[in-house]
């Protein structure tokens, strides 16, 4: 019911009646609401709308602007003579965590985060049992590396560079918050290219794709820094004209090679592009004209010869003395380098570009890059195995102030100072709202959807994975029960649903027409119509929550008078969710006591989210204790995993019990400043996280 004084308790809350002298105004909904569609796989449900009103909304409230965080926050080095969060190499200043240290009273030692080295000098990471010795390749035998010592200083690895920089002629200077490093100028002095064999070709190749490889040879006349960067995808075009239009090969992408360092000219003029000249369209009134007649039966295409490979260098140029070498990778290909003690990196482009590593990282944390075989595919892993002993695990979202946003992963993980963390559960990308579990610390900040699978855990190593759904039940002074369907979700469907101070301090009404009721101190103290979609947001009480009633949900409007007092109690199904402060929920469920329990249907999601292949993030515990969180990418000369072959992978890496997380362009692990398991410009922003934290 709407009774008129009810409407006049509050002016931040205050709407008016008009046209109408009745106590009663009746609402009703024609059928059910459309479901917000999400990111990847939510299905819609039916339909509805709800009757005009003739309530007067208040004026807008102005809606907070989040201050955008620092991109690194600077991590106070104990003991450190400067540290920082910025490196100016070669006039170039860009993101990098840093420190020095006195030695003695003359010298100094210098030490570069592990993720900074790897990704601003192109140091490679070598295979290490031992978290406080990290042997490198960079130019140097891999036979016999050199090796580093490091060590974990808050939620970074630091390498001690000081004989690293020595040997290689860096010039070191430190001012504020920047580490400035001149290397000596390099030159590229040539570029060759030669076929690459594989011992064993793979089987099945698909159609028009390669099954030998390229290997690049680029000499240098001293090492320098260097960097590998993906390119977005290339647009291929398509002649709208073509009668009987060819099957083609999965489109290519482009790799650049960027070197410290100025190209002979003689290089830069051999892979120069030569300007082709395309003569413009001249109308032909006879193509128009059969354009306008049925098309003919489609006439067999006579053989035609393979199409001619694109060259593997695509150009080579010099800019602010740079050297970008850019070269076309096959679909199904990607690029292994190798800096060599020659002064020479080898670039092979081959279908297993993974290198197998395993990488005592920290205390309790192993690094892990292999293939696994499933069938007669091959798919690339990256995972870390965590020990939960030895540290903290949260789940971690965009901003703490607010359940509204995306963000790299990366730089949600830096603010929140965590050691690792991998991506979560989903999210609608259109308005950034979750859809799924997450509860932090026993709190809920997002209610879970659809019965889907979920793991929970607490800070004693203990873990629970499976199916979840929560059972929150509103209870009036005059003891009617209505159930709550969803806390803090972008999902919507006709009910109630409750927001809370977690969701932000505001709430804008998802859909048209939604009935919100203002609740503090569990007392009703307002409620009003909304009858746009995302105008008007609605103050949320600091000591209270909102409730709305969507759909046929109206219908309970008399149970809820202004002054009412409420009481909500709340269970999880099964029960043993509820004996676990943290939980993300994704899914579907994948392994359960070792078994592929895999019910993509039972968890409401998609046919053809069941069917894609996709690169695809997990999580998952051990019989050994150990939690993992994996990435598993495209499979050699093909696309990422089925669903049904990530759960059989998630058994083959020893999983008892794995959950699928939102994957796609969302998955990536973040480890010590750095993404291990794609390059960083390729992964897309995310909603929320699973983060890692040493205690």
């Amino acid at each position: 019911m709407f009774n008129q004084k009810n409407y006049l308790a509050k002016k931040d809350y205050s709407v008016v009646i008009k046209a109408s002298n009745k106590a009663i105004i009746n609402l009703f909904w024609g059928s059910m609401l459309v479901i917000l569609p999400s990111v990847l796989c939510l299905i819609t449900n039916s339909s509805g709308t709800l009757a005009q009103s003739q309530i007067t909304l208040p004026s807008p409230t102005p809606v907070p602007t989040p201050v955008p965080p620092n991109p690194i926050p600077v991590i106070p080095v104990k003991g450190a003579t400067s540290y920082g969060n910025q490196i100016s190499l070669n006039g170039r200043i860009v993101s990098g965590i840093w420190f020095t240290k006195a030695a003695s009273k003359s010298q100094f030692t210098t030490h570069i985060a592990d993720g900074t080295l790897r990704q601003l000098i192109g140091v490679d990471l070598l295979d290490t049992n031992s978290p406080s010795k990290q042997p490198i390749g960079w130019f140097s035998s891999y036979a016999k590396p050199q090796i580093l010592n490091a060590k974990l200083i808050g939620n970074y690895r630091y390498l001690d560079v000081t004989r690293l920089a020595s040997t290689s002629k860096w010039l070191l200077n430190t001012q504020g918050n920047i580490l400035t490093i001149v290397t000596p100028g390099a030159k590229v002095t040539d570029i060759r290219e030669t076929l690459l064999a594989f011992p064993q070709p793979p089987t099945n190749p698909q159609p028009n794709i390669p099954i030998s490889g390229k290997a690049l040879t680029i000499n240098l006349d001293r090492p320098t820094p260097w960097v590998l960067r993906q390119e977005p995808p290339q647009k291929r075009v398509v002649d709208p004209d073509a009668v009987n239009p060819q099957p083609t090969a999965p489109p290519g992408r482009e790799w650049t090679i960027i070197l410290d360092g100025v190209a002979d000219p003689a290089l830069v003029q051999r892979y120069t592009p030569v300007p082709v000249s395309i003569p413009a369209p001249v109308p032909n009134p006879a193509i128009q004209f059969l354009k306008q007649l049925p098309l003919p039966k489609p006439v067999p295409a006579p053989p035609t010869l393979p199409p001619v490979p694109e060259p593997t260098i695509k150009q080579v140029e010099v800019i602010n003395n740079q050297t970008l070498i850019r070269i076309n990778v096959p679909f199904g290909f990607a690029p292994r380098i190798q800096p060599n003690a020659a002064n020479s990196l080898t670039v092979e482009i081959r279908p297993d570009a993974l290198v197998p590593r395993s990488i005592a990282w920290a205390p309790g944390l192993i690094w892990r890059q292999q293939w696994v075989n499933l069938g007669q595919d091959r798919f690339p892993i990256v995972s870390l195995e965590i020990n939960p002993r030895n540290v903290e695990i949260r789940p971690i979202v965009t901003n703490p102030n607010t359940l509204i946003g995306t963000a790299p992963l990366i730089q949600t993980a830096q603010n929140y100072l965590a050691v690792a963390g991998i991506n979560g559960g989903y999210f609608n990308r259109n308005n950034r709202y979750p859809l799924g579990a997450i509860r932090s610390n026993g709190q809920w900040l997002s209610s879970p959807i659809l019965n889907r699978g979920a793991i929970a855990w607490n800070n004693y190593g203990q873990f629970y994975v499976g199916r979840l759904t929560l059972e929150e039940i509103l209870t009036t002074s005059t003891n009617q029960r209505l159930p709550v369907l969803f806390v803090n979700s972008g999902y919507v469907q006709a009910g109630i649903a409750r927001y809370t101070p977690a969701w932000g301090s505001t709430y804008t009404p998802i859909i048209d027409n939604e009935i919100i009721i203002v609740v503090q101190k569990n007392q009703i103290t307002n409620q009003y119509l909304a009858p746009k979609a995302g105008e008007t947001p609605v103050l949320i009480p600091a000591d209270g929550y909102l409730l709305t009633l969507r759909g046929n949900a109206s219908s309970n409007l008399s149970f809820l008078p202004v002054g009412a007092t409420l009481n909500i109690t709340s269970s999880t199904i099964p029960p043993e969710f509820n004996r676990f402060p943290n939980i993300i929920g994704a899914g579907p469920l994948l392994v359960q006591n070792r078994q592929v329990v895999l019910d993509a249907l039972a968890e409401k999601f998609s046919n053809a989210f069941i069917a894609e292949k996709a690169v695809r993030s997990g999580i998952c515990t051990t019989a050994t204790g150990r939690v993992m969180i994996t990435s598993t990418s495209n499979r050699a000369l093909g696309a990422g995993p089925t669903l049904a072959e990530h759960a059989q992978l998630m058994q083959l890496l020893g999983c008892v019990n794995a959950l699928n997380l939102d994957g796609g362009s969302s998955t990536n692990i973040y480890l010590g400043g750095q993404i291990i398991d794609r390059p960083p410009n390729t992964a897309a922003r995310v909603h929320n996280g699973i983060g890692i934290f040493y205690k």
